[in-house]
């Protein structure tokens, strides 16, 4: 007998008595998409209109946690959030810019 099969033998391998058990580990792979943070700080530096941007701002780290968390479909749901408020808030910044000049 080679060493190899000694050491599989000794260390519980493939004897016949017992019965294997078998694991099996779901790894997510899924990305759960952007947080949109940078964004968010833009508008609230620069297009803070009726504070849309800090709003935008704190939604996107709330994403941010969630997606820290594990929490995919929470992350998902403020990071879509924040997204809608930061358009809003660059739509209606621009627009009172282009008003005002």
């Amino acid at each position: 007998m080679f060493s190899g099969e000694q050491e599989v033998a000794v260390m519980g391998g493939p004897a016949g008595s017992a019965p294997m058990k078998n694991a099996v580990i779901n790894i997510q792979t899924e990305n759960p998409g952007r947080d949109h943070i940078v964004w968010s700080l833009f508008n609230t530096l620069f297009m803070n209109i009726c504070c849309l941007g800090f709003v935008a701002f704190d939604y996107s780290v709330e994403s941010k946690d969630q997606k820290m968390v594990g929490d995919i479909t929470g992350a998902q749901s403020h990071a879509s959030t924040a997204k809608c408020l930061n358009v809003w808030a660059l739509v209606l910044g621009l627009l009172l810019t282009i008003t005002f000049i």
